[in-house]
Parts: C-alpha cells; sequence; structure tokens
C-alpha cells in the first residue's frame, strides 16, 4: 500500500551497463569520462586498462569501451597511428579468424570483434558494439593514438 503523497519509486539500477559508461543508454554519465589521448585523436587507446574512447576535438564522443591487446611476443605497440582501411567482413590469412567490423591503423594491426577477455597476436579486439561503433565513427586517415 502506498502512502497519501508518496508514490513507489522506480528501481534504481545497481550498476551501469558497462564500467565508466553511462547508467542508461543516451544520457551522459554522471562523473565525465576522460581520455587519456591529445586533441588529434579520433581513437583513443589505453593498454593498462584496456580501454578505448572515440573522440573529436579532444572530447569523448562514445567509451571507455573494454578492449583486448596483444600478448607477451605480439604486444600492441604504443604510438600514434593513422587508419589505412577497414573492411567490414575482413578474413585474416595469417590467423585462418574472421575480423568483422576490422579497422586498420598499424600495419596488419586492427580493431575487431573479438573476446574482449582474451589478448590477442596484435589486434584490439572489441566488443560487437564497440567494434561496430569504431567502424562507422573512423575513416581513412583518422588519428590513433595508443597509451600504455
Amino acid at each position: 500500500m502506498v502512502s497519501a503523497g508518496f508514490a513507489a519509486a522506480p528501481r534504481a539500477q545497481a550498476e551501469p551497463l558497462w564500467p565508466g559508461g553511462p547508467d542508461i543508454p543516451g544520457v551522459p554519465s554522471l562523473i565525465p569520462t576522460v581520455a587519456p589521448c591529445s586533441t588529434a585523436a579520433r581513437a583513443c587507446l589505453r593498454l593498462s586498462t584496456n580501454e578505448a574512447w572515440l573522440m573529436d576535438n579532444g572530447k569523448v564522443v562514445y567509451g571507455p569501451t573494454p578492449i583486448s591487446h596483444g600478448m607477451p611476443g605480439y604486444e600492441t605497440p604504443p604510438g600514434v597511428f593513422k587508419v589505412s582501411f577497414k573492411r567490414e567482413f575482413h578474413w585474416s590469412t595469417m590467423h585462418n579468424a574472421p575480423m568483422h567490423y576490422a579497422v586498420f591503423f598499424n600495419g596488419d594491426i586492427a580493431f575487431h570483434i573479438g573476446p574482449v577477455e582474451h589478448q590477442s597476436h596484435g589486434c584490439i579486439r572489441m566488443t560487437p558494439e564497440g567494434a561496430r561503433t569504431f567502424y562507422d565513427y573512423l575513416s581513412p586517415g583518422d588519428v590513433v593514438e595508443v597509451v600504455a
């Protein structure tokens, strides 16, 4: 029974939908998101925390989104790179594996869908939503910054 003058409040969501992201899709995070890259970056990756962002003139427009990167012996190098090309459905002949929503930015290193709980041979593995968002946002020539 509801007392006079009081309405039942909707249940608050216990955890955000993804770490560091907004509580509700389309609503900005309560804590501003800051990425560790320059204003030139369109994509920003931090290897130490397995996070990536999309940027526009230094402002975060997407992220952080979870990633994984190269395992020992196949490390993803830090540095500043440019997107060279992208393919919605790429097949890796080197690893005989699909690379959906592949965005290449450092030779044969690309963002693409893959299990973020496992390290790769150098590529940036992303969730399906993350990879698709990066694929749709980035274009050849865009700056990708990878920080340790």
